[in-house]
């Protein structure tokens, strides 16, 4: 098992929370990476804050200790059979997030996050809640 790691999650564990940081420490041998589209939220999100230096750091720091998926062919071909689907289905999904999931199901990984209803339409995705209990 592997596990690609939802913007949400970094977030919880940047931001100390407890539970989230104990599961990143039960499951510290278990290979993790994030999807670039994680990566470019995390840096739209210091470069719109307050202390853009220091939090920019700390997305450094990120990169560094999680390899990056890009988007590749394959990762499109997922991309677009799950829009197909889901608005076909009548409940659209962010195109962000389908692309973080598309990652996910491309590279077989788990897909870890707190946004579960959003994520759940999305049919042999699998997913892990870190944030609770």
């Amino acid at each position: 098992m592997s596990y690609l790691i939802d913007t949400d999650i970094i977030i919880y564990s940047i931001k100390g929370n407890s539970i989230v940081r104990s599961r990143f420490l039960q499951n510290e041998h278990i290979p993790k990476a994030i999807s670039v589209i994680t990566y470019g939220e995390l840096l739209f999100g210091a470069k719109k804050s307050k202390n853009v230096e220091k939090n920019l750091a700390v997305v450094y720091r990120i990169k560094e200790l999680f390899p990056i998926f890009g988007i590749d062919k394959a990762v499109i071909e997922t991309f677009s059979d799950i829009k197909a689907a889901i608005q076909k289905a009548g409940s659209p999904v962010d195109d962000m997030d389908l692309l973080i999931a598309s990652t996910a199901l491309t590279m077989n990984y788990t897909l870890v996050t707190s946004n579960e209803k959003h994520f759940r339409r999305i049919k042999g995705l699998k997913i892990e809640n870190w944030s609770k209990e």
